[in-house]
């Protein structure tokens, strides 16, 4: 159990069965009356704010969330086909559950994912991943402006803005967290 004296941004509780990240809170002490903490939540699973005011003292459960390191297989139709590295149990998980990580994935990468109740919720890969540009048209001759970019295809099917001067072949480094071009990679 989990006191509302121990509320802080980023932790993880349990309100009616489904798991919360705390994105803000405040504790309020009137003049009158109770003290009480108003929270702002995000669900981890549907991704909803709920906005809830708790009594001082008022406590809630904690979550019985697990992270384990997983290793990327390959993808079937809409699912992501996943193996525990510790039990080597493969499983799958739909697209929609991974939200835009699809983008950064490739065949055999190793990353970190979130279970509730045995169910996966969320990914978290790496920070920076490198990949080839298969589609990039070739810059404008004379286009020079400072900070020029054009779109670029990568292995995965994503398209992202990248700088005049790369070409199809090259080999790209991108931030997953913002999707951005970070820099070129000697492939």
């Amino acid at each position: 159990m989990i006191a509302t004296s121990q509320f802080r941004k980023g932790l993880k509780i349990e309100i009616n069965g489904e798991p919360y990240n705390i994105v803000d809170f405040q504790h309020v002490k009137p003049g009158k009356g109770n003290a009480f903490v108003r929270t702002r939540m995000k669900s981890m699973i549907t991704g909803n704010i709920l906005e809830r005011t708790f009594k001082s003292g008022e406590k809630v459960e904690r979550p019985d969330l697990e992270n384990k390191q997983v290793q990327y297989l390959y993808r079937d139709g809409d699912d992501f086909n996943f193996m525990d590295l510790e039990t080597y149990d493969q499983f799958a998980v739909p697209t929609e559950q991974l939200g835009d990580a699809i983008n950064y994935m490739t065949e055999n990468m190793e990353t970190e994912m979130l279970f509730y109740k045995g169910n996966a919720i969320d990914i978290e890969l790496p920070t920076f991943v490198e990949f080839e540009v298969i589609k990039a048209d070739p810059g404008v001759r004379g286009d020079t402006v400072s900070g020029a970019t054009k779109p670029a295809t990568i292995e995965t099917g994503a398209t992202i803005q990248v700088p005049l001067f790369l070409n199809e072949g090259d080999h790209i480094r991108i931030d997953t967290r913002t999707g951005t071009y970070v820099e070129r990679v000697k492939g």
